[in-house]
């Protein structure tokens, strides 16, 4: 991890005999990847639970929040099948840069070009983000995000196409700056809720970093 240290362990939201829920740190990834120094997210849980997860889906290495991994073949194909079909309901916290006012719906397909960076584009893939202002910041937005497709950095490449990057943001805004004592992707996965067997709904509270921003210190 260049330049974007862990925050903090992973914390556990839920568990029982088919299912893990976890609220991520920034700066850990979710699965082990080529040039990732630290351990990844499913390795340590596999190693302090002693036993096999699958992966249902992932969370960018610089946000933070919810990941749900499966514990066994059976509900890994019904979460899959939850994403896939996009009846997976994702919320997330973001603060961008600038002042936003309303809601509104960004339908903007999203291709990839070099280095792993997307970007709107008339050949891309089918792309949906839902975004409504939660509170105004200084000097800046918090909003509530709901992505309806599940594209790679969706939700980071439509808000900068909206000329409201999200603070922190190396890859599709400015150099980002110390903001309530952390220098970080200011993207937060809050809740998920989806049916395996039975309808899951989790929730995970911003972190203390994220809470400062906030709050205004």
């Amino acid at each position: 991890m260049v330049g974007n240290p862990r925050m903090s362990p992973a914390a556990a939201v839920f568990a029982d005999e088919k299912l893990l829920a976890v609220s991520k740190p920034a700066g850990q990834p979710t699965i082990p990847g080529r040039g990732e120094i630290g351990e990844a997210l499913v390795t340590e849980l596999e190693r302090l639970r002693g036993g096999k997860l699958f992966v249902v889906h992932r969370l960018d290495r610089e946000a933070s929040g919810l990941v749900v991994f499966a514990k066994d073949a059976a509900t890994h194909r019904l979460l899959c099948a939850e994403f896939e079909g996009r009846r997976a309901r994702k919320v997330y916290l973001a603060v961008v840069a600038g002042r936003m006012e309303g809601e509104g719906l960004v339908d903007a397909p999203l291709r990839e070009f070099g280095s792993g960076r997307v970007a709107p584009s008339a050949d891309g893939k089918p792309c949906r983000t839902r975004w409504r202002v939660e509170n105004p910041l200084r000097g800046s937005t918090l909003l509530r995000v709901e992505p309806l497709t599940g594209r790679k950095h969706q939700i980071r490449a439509h808000l900068s196409a909206l000329g409201h990057p999200i603070l922190g943001d190396r890859r599709y805004g400015p150099p980002p700056r110390p903001v309530g004592g952390a220098a970080r992707l200011m993207l937060h996965a809050l809740s998920l809720r989806v049916e395996a067997g039975r309808v899951y709904e989790f929730r995970a509270e911003p972190p203390p970093d994220f809470a400062a921003i906030l709050a205004g210190r």
